[in-house]
């Protein structure tokens, strides 16, 4: 990690040094349009969201990147020794105990939740949403997959709000942080159909389906001939069209933000969105390829915002930065 964005956050411990290091590899590794967004943020903003990201990666990955011959009761267990360690952390142990004790990521997370008074019911309605992943295959609607999407995306939006910061309030730029984490994680669902097939997962709720004659049977169907039959593509016209009015609902909160996030928040919403773009200019072709906005794409949207951020934090003394 650059010295720089650890001497702005003032983490002078050698240990909390290479624990956020940690983090910022895998952000900049896993979440590319997340990691470029990152970068717009003030230089002692990064290390919390980088620790953010790297402990929700951590969990994420016990989940979905676990072996082929285990149980889902032993990846459970696996599950559940992340959500110890993750207590253990935020319930004060020493955060160089723990990366002395090989917990780097849960080290920089504890850390950044005790900096920023990151409310930890947030973090238990995270780990609970990744306990679903075991047991939930499907869901019958949109309000059964509320409690998933509030724990996996919401949140997310929620414990990041302290970090950036808002002119007013928290509690009324909170919905609208919830929102745009929605928006972004059922982009994600949407690009990722296939993926989550493979993985016996739909995140698309039945009835939605249903309405335009599209079941699992129809989508693994076609999964496995590598194209989107026509009652598909207008089964996903419809849920992009739906998702599109999340983002706008969602926009309302960023003018609430501290005005040197708001340049990195812009940057997300665009690019996020611009992935049901590409849905949309692939014909909804997600069966056989993973759609993604392209690096020429995420420049042109990318520096302006850059350069409207470098200007914000010239204009701002240090002590104004949000804290």
């Amino acid at each position: 990690m650059s010295t720089t964005e650890l001497d702005a956050a003032g983490i002078t411990d050698p240990a909390l040094r290479t624990a956020y290091a940690r983090c910022r590899a895998l952000n900049a590794v896993h979440g590319r349009t997340y990691f470029l967004a990152t970068r717009l943020l003030a230089p002692a903003q990064r290390p919390a969201i980088h620790a953010l990201y790297g402990f929700a990666r951590m969990a994420d990955n016990v989940v979905d990147d676990r072996d082929a011959d285990a149980s889902p009761a032993a990846v459970a267990a696996r599950l559940e020794q992340v959500r110890g360690r993750m207590r253990r952390g935020l319930d004060g142990t020493d955060p160089r105990t723990l990366v002395a004790e090989g917990e780097p990521v849960v080290a920089a997370l504890a850390d950044t939740v005790a900096r920023y008074a990151i409310d930890h019911r947030h973090l238990e309605d995270f780990m609970d949403a990744m306990a679903m992943d075991l047991t939930v295959t499907d869901y019958a609607t949109f309000d059964d997959l509320a409690r998933y999407v509030h724990g996996s995306a919401a949140v997310i939006g929620l414990q990041v709000l302290p970090v950036l910061g808002t002119v007013g309030p928290r509690e009324e730029a909170a919905p609208y942080a919830a929102d745009l984490g929605v928006a972004f994680q059922v982009t994600n669902f949407l690009r990722d159909v296939a993926e989550d097939l493979d993985r016996g997962r739909v995140y698309l709720p039945r009835d939605e389906l249903a309405a335009f004659g599209v079941d699992r049977e129809l989508l693994d169907h076609c999964r496995a001939a590598g194209r989107t039959e026509p009652r598909v593509r207008r089964a996903l016209a419809h849920l992009v069209a739906r998702t599109r009015a999340v983002y706008r609902r969602a926009e309302r909160g960023i003018p609430m933000l501290h005005p040197v996030s708001r340049p990195c928040v812009r940057t997300a919403y665009v690019l996020y969105g611009g992935i049901l773009d590409e849905i949309v200019a692939a014909d909804y072709d997600v069966f056989d390829r993973r759609v993604a906005v392209g690096n020429a794409r995420r420049a042109a949207v990318a520096l302006p915002h850059l350069a409207r951020a470098v200007g914000t934090r010239l204009v701002r003394r240090p002590d104004t930065l949000p804290v």
